[in-house]
């Protein structure tokens, strides 16, 4: 009879050291994921402030800069070409050696 709880505790360990490796690589995955859409939305917002400044004569990378929150700044570039601008920012990178960057696009659009 004792041998059984004893057995059991020692499952128990074995699987906290599996599970515990697991959660942490999951959270920073999700963590990343999350860190991800925002440069996503901070992008497309910067694009589009880039694109209604080019409307209004005004230098459009300063408007995207603008935009963008400062930890996003200091990669980001900006073009313009045919009537579009693009903001390209890079990710934030919380998992080590994940480098990434992602465009946004808006239009200039005259009415």
């Amino acid at each position: 009879m004792k041998r059984e709880p004893h057995r059991q505790r020692g499952q128990a360990s074995i699987e906290t050291v599996v599970l515990v490796p697991v959660l942490v690589a999951l959270t920073f995955a999700v963590w990343q994921a999350a860190l991800a859409g925002w440069a996503l939305v901070s992008a497309e917002a910067a694009a589009r402030a880039a694109a209604r400044a080019a409307l209004a004569g005004s230098p459009p990378e300063r408007a995207a800069l603008a935009a963008l929150p400062g930890s996003m700044r200091a990669g980001a570039t900006v073009e313009e070409s045919g009537g579009t601008v693009t903001v390209r920012v890079r990710i934030p990178a919380v998992v080590p050696g994940f480098g990434a960057d992602l465009a946004a696009t808006a239009a200039e659009v005259r009415s």
